[in-house]
């Protein structure tokens, strides 16, 4: 029976220039979001926080950086936006459901391997740091 890779104490999300992989991400994105079940939840948006890392393709590593050419980059102002989209698409009931819409569209690129979205809400609960979501979802 093998042991799981967070087992082993592997970070799948970790830069590695002998698997050619690189970490982007966007962290602690402060939007307005129109999610949740609850009735006040449905009248108003509420603040979110969202963080999204990226396992990406590094074709350059461990050899050299490359060309400095845009086109060979995940660019994570790309990256925000579609996190901007996916929240003004509309009401989300779940957080994993906003998760997952973002997981999908970066997934959509095809040099991103892995995709971890974290959601937060810091103000779901008077006395909690914040309450949300964890979604990794990986390419097919």
């Amino acid at each position: 029976m093998s042991i799981p890779e967070a087992a082993r104490g592997e970070d799948r999300f970790a830069p590695d220039a002998a698997r050619q992989q690189r970490l982007v991400f966007i962290r602690g994105l402060e939007m307005q979001a129109r999610l949740g079940v609850h009735a006040h939840e449905k009248r108003a948006p509420q603040r979110i926080v969202v963080s999204v890392e990226l396992a990406v393709e590094d074709p350059w590593a461990p050899g050299g950086v490359g060309p400095d050419d845009l086109e060979r980059v995940v660019d994570y102002e790309h990256l925000v936006h579609l996190a901007r989209a996916e929240v003004a698409a509309g009401h989300a009931l779940l957080v994993e459901t906003l998760a997952e819409r973002m997981a999908t569209a970066a997934l959509s690129d095809p040099r991103v391997r892995r995709v971890r979205v974290t959601i937060e809400k810091p103000e779901a609960f008077e006395d909690v740091a914040a309450v949300g979501v964890v979604v990794e979802r990986t390419r097919p």
